[in-house]
């Protein structure tokens, strides 16, 4: 039961950090995507445009992670190889994804929002792996 709960908070927190790749690498231009982050106007948005793009992709390769070793986790059996290493993975990744949103939360207090939320899946998921 453990395990399957596991599965499903890395599961969701590798979709959010998908998510979070669409806006940052392929939306970043558009309004509604720059006002979100906190950004004055579209000249702002443009400007960090790069690094945007740069830090979506981020996001993406920490679900990637994410989902490859949830994938050798579930193929492989009770006391393989493969199920280690797929745990190995996604303890990485979940690892990653909440320690990013620790180094947000240091950048001000404005952005503890968005650390929770990019946080609270993996930690959730990270802690329940342990236990799996």
């Amino acid at each position: 039961m453990v395990a399957i709960l596991a599965t499903l908070f890395a599961a969701l927190a590798a979709l959010l950090h998908v998510y979070i790749f669409v806006m940052e690498s392929v939306q970043w231009s558009q309004p509604r995507i720059w006002k979100r982050f906190g950004l004055p106007d579209q000249t702002a948005a443009d400007i960090t445009k790069p690094m945007a793009y740069n830090q979506g992709f981020y996001n993406l390769f920490l679900a990637i992670g994410t989902a490859i070793g949830l994938v050798l986790y579930l193929a492989g059996g009770e006391d393989s190889a493969l199920r280690a290493a797929g745990l190995a993975l996604v303890l990485f990744s979940l690892g990653s994804m909440v320690a990013a949103a620790l180094v947000l939360i240091t950048t001000g207090a404005k952005y503890l929002r968005a650390a929770a939320t990019q946080g609270t899946l993996p930690l959730i998921g990270f802690v329940l792996f342990l236990f799996a």
